[in-house]
């Protein structure tokens, strides 16, 4: 049997510090602090809810992060 893929550390990084940034800005940093993965979504929208290691997830409203989470 093969051995089950360990998933790489997140970023030690609290996703509230992202809450109020320009989009553009805030995806750059989270990129630049070692998220592999920064999913930017407008307000209300239909999402998948799996959780995925390594992924920031950010609501977007009038440009700025509206709210931000892991996963």
């Amino acid at each position: 049997m093969a051995p089950t893929p360990t998933p790489s550390a997140e970023p030690d990084d609290s996703p509230d510090t992202y809450v109020g940034l320009e989009a553009g800005r805030a995806e750059r940093l989270a990129r630049e602090r070692g998220w592999p993965t920064v999913r930017v979504l407008p307000p209300g929208a239909v999402i998948t809810m799996e959780y995925r290691v390594g992924r920031l997830n950010f609501e977007v409203k009038g440009g700025r992060v509206a709210r931000a989470w892991k996963g």
